[in-house]
């Protein structure tokens, strides 16, 4: 572990986000915070709650530093929303196409045809259309164990291939008609990554940042890393497992984060070259340098063995994977920063 690193003046910021399916969860912390002060947001973010905490000795820099961060959430929602009819990925998947979109859309695009790469295709934006059939499906029989009917299953995974989303400077378009992509797998990582440096370029270099996903920034108040917990299971509020990470970010996936039918038996966590749904671990905790990283590994991982889990993970520097596999094994792979 780290040496602790220095504390500034603004001592510490905490952003918070209720999630569904995030099995994360910032512990208390021990420090004493009496002398700071505290100011609040909560709102909407991708479609979540969301929460931020700011604790700060200067009240004026702590709330301008807060609507910034909001002003980015909602900058990047218009960018990454599903739910938004015109966001610049609602406007791409309406089409097939989209000249001129933003660099950030570019730039995600890019890392998670990378990604694809790297996992054989575990990873793979273009699974919209596969989690439309499903979400549409067990909508009309949420009690049938059932999956969608096989050959709308086989057309569905017959417009899954990241490698069919052409990108150039100022254009992107899919190489087939009906594709779509869904960031929902590493968007989140995203945001928190440019939360934590907006907040980093504004004096706060000791942060813990939830938006979805974790990320730590120097460490705590005190001194000491930031803890993290790892829940066993989708409704265990209690951690079964912590971490420790300074300058570092953690996301966990796990099947039961998202179930589409009332039994759990299909949720949203696919394998893309498949179409069935992932049922490798009970959960998969990613530790990475980047938000991005963790949330896009962390959905990858989910849809691959432990062995292969291995394969791809021994070759990215500072990686930790932490998976409760299907019958209850802890499991954890870790590798050296470079």
């Amino acid at each position: 572990m780290r040496s602790a690193l220095p504390i500034t003046r603004r001592r510490a910021l905490q952003i918070t986000a209720a999630v569904c399916g995030s099995l994360l969860l910032p512990l208390p912390a021990a420090a004493r915070l009496e002398d700071l002060i505290l100011v609040k947001w909560r709102g909407i973010a991708l479609g979540a709650r969301a929460e931020i905490n700011l604790y700060a000795d200067d009240e004026r820099a702590a709330r301008e530093t807060v609507r910034r961060a909001v002003l980015e959430i909602r900058r990047l929602e218009a960018i990454f929303s599903l739910y938004m009819p015109d966001s610049a990925i609602s406007l791409l998947n309406r089409d097939g196409s989209l000249s001129h979109p933003p660099l950030d859309l570019l730039n995600l695009i890019s890392t998670a045809k990378a990604v694809g790469t790297s996992t054989s295709g575990a990873f793979d934006m273009t699974i919209q259309p596969l989690w439309t059939l499903y979400a549409r499906h067990f909508a009309r029989n949420p009690g049938s164990s059932a999956g969608p009917d096989t050959r709308d299953l086989d057309r569905a995974v017959g417009l899954v291939d990241y490698q069919a989303v052409n990108l150039a400077e100022h254009h992107i378009a899919f190489e087939e008609p009906g594709m779509a992509i869904s960031l929902n797998g590493i968007a989140q990582g995203f945001i928190t990554d440019r939360i934590a440096d907006l907040l980093r370029r504004n004096g706060f270099d000791n942060l813990l940042v939830n938006a979805g996903e974790i990320r730590g920034v120097g460490t705590h108040p005190s001194g000491r890393p930031w803890t993290v917990g790892i829940a066993a299971a989708a409704n265990n509020a209690a951690p079964s497992r912590t971490l420790e990470i300074i300058d570092q970010a953690t996301a966990t996936s796990a099947p039961l984060g998202t179930p589409l039918n009332l039994s759990g038996t299909a949720h949203h966590l696919f394998d893309p070259r498949t179409g069935a749904c992932a049922n490798h671990h009970q959960s998969i905790t990613v530790t990475a340098a980047t938000a991005t990283l963790a949330d896009a590994y962390s959905t990858a991982f989910s849809a691959m063995t432990w062995p292969d889990v291995c394969a791809v993970g021994q070759d990215i520097p500072g990686l930790q994977v932490d998976s409760l596999d299907a019958d209850g094994t802890w499991r954890t792979l870790q590798t050296k920063r470079s």
